[in-house]
């Protein structure tokens, strides 16, 4: 059944449906495959069609072959490079820092970092960092 097509390999192919779990590919005249929507784009797509249109060109990975069935499941994200990640440093124990403060970098330096999808978890963290810094500069004023 996958006569020219292997698992791992890299075709082009053209959209011919979209629909909201996916986007169907057609590898040629006869064959065609389904890039699921978690393999569109490396961050989330919530709606395929800010994505990809019916007629666009993309270049697809072969994930399998269903040789039964005849169904191909592909990959656009896998096709292109992973975008870079600039890592935040984590808190070391699992917990947020207590009281003292250690690093005086001030609160700004996590806004400088690009905007992306970001959990609530993330952002918590980020929030009682910022707190807590907060707390012991006004706690060194007091002191003064």
């Amino acid at each position: 059944m996958s006569g020219q097509y292997e698992v791992g390999s890299i075709v082009e192919g053209k959209v011919t449906g979209i629909k909201p779990f996916g986007a169907f590919v057609a590898l040629d005249e006869k064959k065609q495959g389904l890039v699921h929507i978690s393999h569109i784009a490396h961050g989330y797509v919530k709606d395929i069609n800010e994505q990809l249109t019916v007629g666009d060109e993309v270049k697809v990975k072969v994930l399998s072959i269903d040789e039964e069935s005849g169904k191909i499941s592909l990959s656009i994200k896998e096709t292109q490079p992973k975008p870079e990640r600039t890592e935040r440093p984590r808190p070391q124990g699992g917990g947020a820092p207590r009281g003292g403060g250690g690093n005086k970098r001030g609160g700004s330096s996590q806004q400088s970092q690009p905007q992306g999808f970001n959990t609530l978890e993330d952002k918590l963290k980020d929030w009682l960092k910022q707190s807590n810094e907060i707390q012991a500069d006004l706690n060194k004023r007091i002191k003064k």
